[in-house]
């Protein structure tokens, strides 16, 4: 009798342990039956974390978000000119195709398992028009995806759409002949910055909750500073960026100054989006990873931050010499060793290597004809002439890019000297909040006024460019607000590879700061 009830138990108890091994997951076994809670409504406004957390449990389908996201784009994006492809139908077979693999395996396709996002207009994309905002290039439908595109898709996303972008990215302002100007969600008259306007605005305004950019001068952190969003510039060479446009469709090199990187509404979405992001480029896969390190400390009080709240060479306004000063006494608060005298570099002379080195990389595609004309330009202007300093990188010898390349190093060895005693260094993002939108007229007659003063334009990226030509991860995040309800932002820039540091710097920081305002268009 004893025996038989030992038996007896035993195979109950085998019995379940099988029962349980092959039980679908909570979320598996809902998407089979149809018994899940209705979707909450306003998912798609929520973080990135908690949209994926709904998919993965099945508190939502990837088609039930998607179709939240396309009524929302439907009501806001009209007014905003953020989404300028659309592919609904494209977005409607992938989500269900999430969704068909979840219920069918009880498992994610990946960290990004049916998550909706658009992505900038100057990364390739697979069978959906990419156009860069040029002309030429109206019609140009890619074979393949940007490597980074196949990132995302790999780790489950959705592809919803393309944002907006100036015509080949050369603008710090969005709009472009195709497809018009991407408007400041928070003030319609303001500009939305560029060349990644179209995605800052369309995260700010809800459209999406992550996105990818673009960056080499400023583009990606320039446009987050204005609409309010947080944005990393990845360290250079961590997220591969062939298929990024410029350089022209069919090229496997970039410019040795582009990074791409993710906005989003908060740090800790950015994060999610780096982890995916960071990742060799497909032939390299089979042999390295990336492993980022872990951020450097674990509390605000154990970081070292240095504070550079102004500089001779790019003043800021008083709203913005406010921001820092609050910034630096909130650091101080919280029991952070703050330095505000340590300069790493003279920004006015990194300033003018970072434009030197701009202009001879982006002198890589100009036809034959035009690059002749360039050398003949530069042969008959003089060093004093305002001209000088574009002619004469765009066409110098390769023996002067050598030169300004190991000044570059030299620039280098001095941020790293600064970050043996510094962790991070916070900034000015931009003199000014947004500026108004200058599209209609012509970029020489384009003028920014700070502080009743008028500055030549492109001051407005003279503090992001500081990041760009080194290298080194740089973030852009909201921390104030003018009188008037523009976002206020700054710059929190760290060590080479130290890009998680920066992201739980400022993570930690938005903890602190007042909560940033969402435009109109977020709950239209």
């Amino acid at each position: 009798m004893i025996l038989r009830r030992t038996l007896l138990v035993a195979c109950t108890a085998v019995a379940a342990a099988a029962s349980m091994a092959t039980a679908p997951t909570p979320a598996a076994a809902a998407a089979r039956t149809g018994a899940t809670k209705p979707p909450r409504a306003g998912l798609h406004l929520a973080s990135a974390r908690e949209q994926l957390t709904a998919l993965r449990t099945g508190a939502i389908t990837s088609r039930a978000l998607l179709e939240q996201y396309l009524r929302h784009i439907e009501r806001t994006n009209p007014g905003l000119g953020a989404v300028v492809t659309l592919d609904a139908d494209g977005a409607r077979a992938a989500a269900d195709r999430a969704d068909h693999h979840l219920a069918e395996t009880g498992e994610p396709l990946g960290a990004l398992h049916g998550l909706p996002l658009t992505v900038k207009d100057a990364l390739e994309t697979k069978g959906l028009r990419t156009t860069c905002g040029s002309p030429d290039l109206a019609d140009h439908v890619p074979g393949e995806d940007a490597d980074c595109v196949a990132l995302l898709r790999a780790a489950g996303a959705v592809v919803v759409g393309k944002t907006n972008t100036p015509v080949l990215c050369q603008d710090i302002q969005t709009s472009n002949p195709l497809f018009g100007t991407t408007k400041n969600p928070h003030s319609a008259g303001r500009t939305a910055g560029g060349s990644s306007g179209g995605p800052a605005a369309a995260v700010a305004a809800g459209l999406s909750s992550l996105e990818v950019g673009s960056d080499l001068a400023g583009s990606l952190r320039l446009p987050a500073a204005y609409c309010g969003v947080y944005a990393l510039r990845t360290t250079t060479g961590i997220v591969p960026t062939r298929g990024h446009i410029p350089r022209p469709p069919g090229w496997l090199t970039s410019s040795d100054m582009l990074a791409l990187g993710p906005v989003a509404r908060s740090a800790e979405d950015l994060d999610v989006l780096l982890d995916v992001l960071a990742a060799p480029a497909p032939a390299d896969a089979a042999a390295w990873t990336i492993g980022l390190p872990a951020p450097k400390h674990g509390r605000l009080a154990d970081y070292r931050v240095g504070v550079w709240q102004d500089d001779s060479h790019c003043r800021v306004d008083r709203d913005t010499r406010l921001l820092l000063e609050r910034v630096a006494q909130l650091l101080r608060s919280a029991g952070t060793t703050v330095d505000d005298t340590t300069r790493p570099v003279d920004l006015a002379d990194s300033d003018r290597l970072f434009q030197r080195l701009m202009f001879a990389t982006a002198s890589a595609t100009a036809t034959d004809a035009a690059f002749a004309a360039d050398v003949a330009a530069a042969d008959r202007t003089p060093a004093d002439h305002p001209a000088a300093l574009f002619l004469h990188s765009r066409t110098m010898r390769h023996r002067d890019w050598l030169r300004a390349n190991e000044e570059r190093e030299k620039l280098r060895a001095r941020w790293a000297a600064y970050f043996t005693t510094h962790d991070v260094l916070v900034t000015p993002a931009a003199p000014t909040a947004a500026v108004e939108d200058q599209t209609s007229i012509p970029v020489p007659d384009r003028s920014i006024t700070v502080d009743g003063e008028k500055r030549p334009y492109f001051d407005q990226t003279a503090w992001l460019n500081m990041a760009g030509h080194v290298g080194l991860p740089a973030l852009v995040m909201p921390a104030g607000r003018t009188a008037d309800g523009l976002p206020l932002a700054i710059q929190i820039i760290g060590p080479r590879l130290a890009d998680r540091t920066v992201l739980d710097v400022a993570g930690h920081l938005a903890r602190r700061l007042p909560r940033p305002v969402q435009p109109p268009a977020f709950t239209a």
